[in-house]
């Protein structure tokens, strides 16, 4: 069902919008967290170990698909909330294609060049069959990747979070069920659980864009549109590339702390894959909750109900904060039940890696999240310049100081340390960002 975020009390109309989207990514992040679970449970530790490994590499791809996401839901959102309906469908169709497109150059990146990534950061030997391996199952099912995440975003654009969250939630509860039973029932290795996850990609892919055409159609309009346009690809262009370039950036980011982290072997590799998983969960569940509000933004935006914009900022930040408490308390002290989910009779080095990656970042999630919102805001209003000068902050803040900190008697708990000073600072520039911007401007 279609949803204008241009009325109703603005708490109401983002808590509504914002939370199957905060449900829809914790079942994306089961697909991860399953092949995890599964590995490092049924197969052996260093099996968690490759998947960790080789899932740094996948979030290259991931960062790319994303901007597509975001990108082709920024714009239709803005075409929606301002009821041009004809160049909202002309938006769509000009993503699908532009997407397919990319999709084939990044698969034919990924066929040639995985290994060569692999052996860059410093991947040991003992895991890095298993690796390869996986990357190569999880590049083929690229095309189910992009179009599931531009179908995602289309739904959003249109006020609609509730049918991405069933779809996720069914695809995600069959890849458990399918990793496990791939595993122990065929015997297969990693292959078992990468396989498990291509298929249940697949389906919830194939739905999706189904679904979507389905609802395109339903939506009457006399204006004309065209199945391709340079100008909206234009559009879109504008804010794809600085948030792919965003992902991107983290990404590769993560790849050199990956290749950091493989110095200290396989246990700390094995703690720190289970840790960051569940890092992750929360992070990135931020990061849609921030893309509900740049929909809600761009929504306003397009509508000229500018006075709106602010108030989500203060419904968002408050929404965040609440769903920080428990995550926070879970994380820091229930950290010694959660890393064992991940692997059978975890060594001492894997599991107090992991522990000590959760209690160092939990804290500071109240300040990656305001970062986040305010992140959202500016990427609805399409100041991309400033939200990337943030982004890349952060970024290259983590990567520094872990290398340098890592060199120091802390060792890896000074990787650890990285994140939570990166966010301090680009927390800082993202809200002043808003302020200078957005928040000023509104209140004329």
């Amino acid at each position: 069902m279609n949803k204008d975020l241009t009325i109703g009390n603005p708490t109401k109309v983002l808590w509504l919008f914002c939370m199957p989207l905060f449900g829809s990514i914790l079942f994306q992040q089961l697909y991860n967290i399953a092949d995890s679970f599964v590995a490092g449970k049924f197969i052996s530790e260093n099996a968690l170990a490759a998947v960790g490994n080789g899932y740094e590499i996948t979030l290259i791809f991931i960062a790319v698909a994303f901007g597509c996401n975001i990108g082709c839901s920024v714009v239709v959102s803005g075409f929606f909330g301002a009821k041009r309906y004809g160049d909202m469908k002309t938006a769509v169709f000009t993503a699908f294609i532009a997407s397919g497109v990319i999709c084939i150059f990044l698969m034919l990146f990924g066929i040639f060049g995985c290994d060569g990534l692999l052996r860059l950061i410093h991947t040991p030997e003992e895991i890095f069959g298993d690796s390869a391996l996986y990357l190569d199952i999880y590049i083929l099912g690229l095309p189910f990747v992009f179009f599931y995440n531009v179908s995602t975003g289309i739904f959003s654009a249109l006020g609609d979070s509730k049918t991405p969250f069933l779809f996720l939630a069914a695809s995600s509860l069959s890849n458990i069920a399918a990793d496990i039973w791939f595993v122990t029932g065929f015997h297969m290795g990693v292959d078992g659980v990468a396989w498990a996850t291509f298929i249940c990609q697949g389906i919830s892919c194939i739905l999706a864009v189904l679904f979507v055409l389905r609802r395109l159609k339903k939506i009457e309009t006399t204006q004309p549109h065209k199945l391709f346009d340079q100008g909206i690809l234009w559009k879109i262009l504008k804010i794809a590339i600085p948030s792919t370039l965003q992902q991107s950036f983290i990404s590769i980011g993560n790849i050199v702390i990956q290749g950091i982290i493989n110095g200290f072997g396989p246990a700390v590799i094995a703690g720190y894959s289970a840790s960051v998983k569940l890092n992750n969960l929360v992070t990135t569940s931020f990061t849609t909750i921030g893309n509900g509000i740049s929909n809600y933004t761009a929504q306003n935006i397009g509508a000229e109900k500018y006075d709106r914009v602010k108030h989500g900022f203060f419904a968002g930040m408050k929404m965040v904060w609440i769903l920080c408490v428990p995550l926070v308390l879970l994380y820091f002290f229930g950290g010694n039940f959660l890393i064992p989910l991940f692997i059978e009779n975890p060594s001492a080095g894997a599991l107090n890696s992991g522990l000590l990656f959760l209690r160092i970042l939990s804290p500071f999630y109240f300040v990656v999240s305001a970062k986040l919102v305010a992140d959202g805001i500016l990427r609805g209003a399409g100041l991309m310049k400033q939200f990337m000068t943030a982004t890349f902050t952060d970024l290259i803040l983590r990567v520094v100081l872990a290398f340098f900190l890592s060199q120091t008697a802390l060792q890896s708990t000074g990787i650890w340390c990285a994140w939570p000073i990166g966010w301090i600072i680009a927390a800082a520039m993202s809200i002043l960002f808003y302020k200078q911007k957005i928040a000023s401007v509104y209140a004329r």
